[in-house]
């Protein structure tokens, strides 16, 4: 397994399917789906932290911003996977906002009480939630060496190999990913501008390299990317 895939491997795994206080008899009663529009903030920077979420449907971005005021994207998260998960290592205050991109995006906040609950009774589950944690951050520590020693068409095609080691479906030689990230999602998490990632990917198409629409991104052949 490449080290790419292997970054990615446990954040591909429906944490909600798996561990939804919903599902668990004991817990069922006690907890409630929260709902969000696009844009509202399910936390802020500086907040409390008391939960853990997991995503039942929509998108929720993860980010802060820096000294000037400009937002820095540190992920987009989709369906089945958790945020907020930094609780269980004794975060006690918010260093990110996390906000919905969608309309009707749904998540299921869980308490750190009962998610450590939850986690005592599956062993291969707890191991699973801290390996993802751990990936996280080495994402993160990737995230920030591409920024200081690599220009943007190296983090452009960077985010395309990882992209396609994550949610990647082979197609004979062809990659193709599905997507709902925008020219200015992308930009926000490779530290670029929304006019350099229009400007990238249309030299890449041009080239052949890869062809893309708004639902899809098809990498022509990985090995011929760079």
């Amino acid at each position: 397994m490449s080290e790419a895939t292997n970054l990615w491997y446990f954040q591909d795994v429906d944490l909600f399917e798996m561990l939804c206080p919903h599902k668990v008899k004991t817990m069922a009663e006690r907890h409630k789906f929260n709902y969000f529009k696009k844009n509202d903030f399910v936390y802020f920077t500086n907040e409390k932290a008391k939960n853990i979420y997991m995503i039942a449907n929509g998108r929720i971005k993860i980010g802060h911003y820096n000294d000037e005021g400009k937002e820095v994207v540190k992920a987009i998260l989709g369906e089945g996977e958790i945020f907020g998960e930094l609780v269980l290592t004794g975060e006690e205050v918010r260093t990110d906002f996390a906000q919905a991109m969608d309309d009707n995006t749904t998540v299921c906040p869980v308490s750190l009480e009962d998610m450590q609950a939850l986690m005592v009774d599956n062993k291969e589950l707890s191991f699973k939630i801290y390996k993802l944690i751990g990936l996280r951050i080495k994402k993160l520590e990737r995230k920030i060496e591409s920024l200081v020693f690599k220009d943007a068409r190296t983090r452009i095609i960077e985010f395309l190999k990882d992209a396609a080691a994550w949610k990647g479906k082979k197609v004979g030689f062809e990659t193709m990913i599905p997507t709902k990230l925008t020219h200015k999602d992308i930009a926000n998490l490779t530290g670029t501008s929304r006019q350099t990632v229009t400007t990238i990917l249309n030299e890449l198409k041009e080239s052949n390299l890869i062809y893309f629409d708004r639902r899809k991104i098809l990498i022509r052949d990985l090995e011929e990317l760079r």
